[in-house]
């Protein structure tokens, strides 16, 4: 479990904040941001004013990462990029989630190492992490700035017949029916999006098409949706290309997985975050998985038969 709770005995009386950042190590900034959120607890309660001075026995829930010996693909003296098996969070959902990426980033280079970007947890594939405060500054604002170029490999239901360019625009809101939480759409009201299609291999026998996939913008949910609009969705997909009844289902953790197999056609979303291409310190880097996606494809589908 990343997320501990600790006892500490405070010698001389003193403000809670500036404890954690002289024992602990904090900036004054995390260190009130975390007593604010309630982890650290004088006579078993939790204290929320950063500023109280604490003397004596206190606890403090902090995060303590765990490593399961998830290797880099790629390492530099200033950043590192992973390849993220489907399944594993970026970042823990609340304190009670015991494994995420984070916990690899941050076992392996320090509590200043950080995760620059997000993939969906489903979504399997290259994320790119930085090791110091610097470099974190630095690479987020190159997303900022689209100077980051991706692509990713899905494989979709359907023959993808040829290369096409997707511009249109996506809405994340609160849908009509206010069931369907925070579902990603197509509208005239979203922002401007884009994506480039190729087809790289139809399977005759499944009706499935493995598509190279590139965003130009970086929405939420970009490809997954802009391959629904044109009538591609991906296989596994259990949000975009279902009934409203499922995606609550889903949602809710009460679809079961042999139901989400017979409607999305997989148990896991089959999209693979597959290289990155950028420029950093004066250097060009293209990065690329070492994952056989098209083999895990084949692999999930067999199961499913």
């Amino acid at each position: 479990m990343p997320f501990v709770k600790k006892s500490f005995i405070v010698k001389e009386r003193t403000r809670a904040f500036l404890y954690l950042i002289k024992e602990l190590g904090y900036t004054q900034k995390e260190a009130q941001r975390l007593i604010a959120k309630g982890r650290l607890f004088v006579d078993g309660k939790p204290m929320v004013k950063a500023g109280d001075e604490i003397e004596g026995e206190i606890e403090f829930i902090y995060f303590e990462p765990t490593s399961r010996g998830l290797e880099p693909t790629y390492e530099t003296e200033e950043f590192v990029v992973y390849d993220k098996p489907s399944g594993v969070l970026i970042h823990p959902q609340n304190r009670h989630t015991p494994y995420s990426l984070i916990d690899e980033l941050k076992a392996r280079y320090g509590m200043d190492a950080n995760i620059t970007h997000r993939i969906d947890q489903e979504t399997s594939g290259l994320v790119l992490c930085a090791k110091n405060k610097k470099s974190e500054r630095e690479i987020k604002m190159m997303f900022q700035e689209r100077d980051m170029q991706k692509s990713y490999l899905a494989m979709v239901h359907g023959k993808f017949k040829e290369a096409m360019v997707v511009e249109e625009p996506l809405l994340r809101a609160e849908d009509e029916s206010a069931i369907v939480r925070m579902v990603v759409k197509v509208h005239l009201d979203g922002k401007a999006s884009k994506t480039s299609f190729k087809p790289l291999k139809y399977y005759a026998d499944k009706d499935m098409t493995l598509v190279e996939c590139k965003p130009h913008t970086g929405r939420q949910h970009q490809i997954r949706v802009h391959l629904f609009h044109v009538k591609h969705p991906i296989v596994g997909d259990p949000i975009y290309g279902q009934d409203e009844k499922d995606i609550v289902r889903f949602l809710d953790k009460e679809l079961s997985q042999g139901e989400r197999i017979e409607k999305s056609g997989a148990k896991r979303l089959l999209l693979h975050a597959n290289s990155l291409e950028f420029e950093l310190y004066n250097n060009l880097y293209k990065i690329e998985s070492r994952v056989d996606f098209e083999a895990i494809c084949m692999n999930e589908l067999s199961q499913c038969e």
